[in-house]
């Protein structure tokens, strides 16, 4: 693995532009926020964990060409631009009409989504943003070295970046938790949760939609 990494300082410096991309609010940032705010700490590393494994199919995706695609060809980056915000604002949609359902029975707390479809939607939300893909085919070539296997070398720093990402997500659900509490005493009903929530997929998922496409070297 230490073969497959650059020196330090180059090293450095891309895990540095990937904490600066793992940090910026994004659909999957919103979505782990969401969660944990909504249904709590457990769900948030639910959601995780999803989008972990979304962002490590896109490091994937880079290392066999798909971001090479996404970068050269407009109309393959527009099919998965416009898949993942379709996603979001059907995601968005569930979640305001379980609210709506859970306020009309008599009031009663929302029931949290299980596990496994949180974590499904975590990844579905991550694979289907095609700014980390361009991310992986404007940085990655430019730590790699000649004299070492391309798509192993491409693997290493797309799973360093998962590392990263999933770090700072995990500061974001333990600081979402802790927040939650606070934020739960100015609703009168559990649903206040889905409703933001809701809402915010379906306003993620229209930027996502009609944001204009990186422009690429």
């Amino acid at each position: 693995m230490h073969d497959l990494l650059p020196p330090l300082p180059l090293l450095l410096a891309f895990l540095t532009a990937s904490f600066i991309l793992a940090i910026t609010p994004g659909p999957a940032v919103v979505y782990i926020l969401a969660r944990t705010l909504s249904q709590g700490r457990s769900s948030g590393l639910a959601s995780v964990a999803g989008v972990a494994l979304g962002n490590l199919g896109n490091a994937l995706g880079a290392a066999l060409g798909l971001a090479a695609l996404f970068a050269v060809s407009s109309a393959a980056f527009t099919v998965v631009k416009w898949a993942g915000a379709g996603y979001l604002i059907w995601m968005g949609l569930r979640m305001l009409r379980s609210a709506r359902t859970a306020t009309t029975a008599n009031n009663l707390p929302v029931e949290p989504l299980q596990r496994g479809r949180i974590f499904r939607d975590g990844f579905v939300v991550a694979l289907l943003n095609p700014k980390t893909a361009l991310f992986f085919a404007a940085f990655l070539p430019q730590f790699m070295t000649p004299d070492a296997p391309h798509l192993a070398q491409s693997l290493a720093l797309g799973a360093s970046f998962v590392a990263v990402a999933a770090c700072t997500d995990l500061v974001y659900v333990l600081a979402a938790s802790l927040v939650a509490p606070r934020l739960g005493q100015l609703g009168r009903h559990a649903a206040w949760g889905q409703r933001a929530a809701g809402a915010s997929f379906i306003g993620l998922g229209l930027l996502t939609a009609f944001s204009s496409r990186p422009a690429t070297k």
